[in-house]
């Protein structure tokens, strides 16, 4: 699955999964270009960092216009807060939605005639949480879901010239994972949860994301990919288990 030579950008790409996405990428041998709002904080990122916010379209558009050549696309760029639907306005759930969903758009469209002419490929890191209920994210899930719908379409609107799929990202650990997961033995409560035993690391991402840019995945477009270590044991059966002992 080597990439020697092919330019690669990730959004969002300068902590987090992001940064295990890019550092996988230039494992892999390719030229990488991260793009975020904000340098990033490790003293070495791989790749070459540019300043963007993929949410203003005009400094989108210019970005891409700028490239002299584009492989690979990866939509990495989003997030939310934990906050439950009645305690936030409607425009912040809008503004989580635009992350999530409006920008990968316009950053595909902004990237479109160089991948058309490359043959290249796009990879949209969805979540989990857009095929599930997600109390506390639910307009990031609601866009979630949107991504892997969007790709869909853009699959097969922009074939054969272009790839497009979508890698749908269970619990990763990185540097925040203490925000959402606690210390580190909540850390490990939550990893139990999970039939692999543990969080996925950024580089799981990373290698997923390499093999659906690769020719390895030649065949593959529309496609939605778990990253989830099996997903999550159901309920029921901790439930039945339970009733038995007792």
């Amino acid at each position: 699955m080597e990439l020697n030579g092919r330019v690669v950008v990730v959004t969002g790409g300068t902590r987090g999964v992001g940064a295990g996405i890019a550092r996988s990428f230039a494992q892999a041998g390719a030229d990488v270009v991260v793009c975020a709002r904000r340098p990033p904080e490790v003293p070495s990122p791989p790749g070459r960092f540019v300043e963007l916010d993929v949410r203003d379209g005009d400094a989108v558009r210019h970005f891409f216009a700028a490239l002299p050549r584009l492989d690979v696309l990866v939509n990495n760029a989003g997030g939310a807060p934990c906050q439950l639907l009645a305690d936030a306005s409607p425009e912040r759930h809008a503004r989580v939605v635009e992350l999530n969903l409006l920008a990968p758009l316009t950053v595909s469209l902004a990237a479109y005639d160089h991948l058309k002419r490359a043959r290249g490929s796009i990879v949209m890191i969805g979540s989990v949480s857009g095929g599930r209920p997600s109390p506390g994210t639910a307009a990031y899930g609601a866009a979630k879901a949107g991504l892997e719908n969007l790709a869909r379409s853009m699959a097969v609107e922009w074939a054969p010239h272009v790839r497009v799929n979508t890698l749908v990202v269970g619990m990763v650990r990185t540097e925040r994972s203490h925000l959402h997961y606690g210390d580190e033995e909540g850390v490990a409560a939550v990893a139990r949860t999970v039939p692999l035993g543990r969080l996925a690391e950024p580089s799981d991402v990373g290698a997923a994301a390499v093999f659906l840019a690769s020719d390895a995945a030649a065949y593959i477009s529309g496609a939605s990919l778990p990253v989830h270590g099996g997903g999550e044991r159901p309920a029921f059966l901790d439930a039945a288990t339970a009733r038995e002992e007792t």
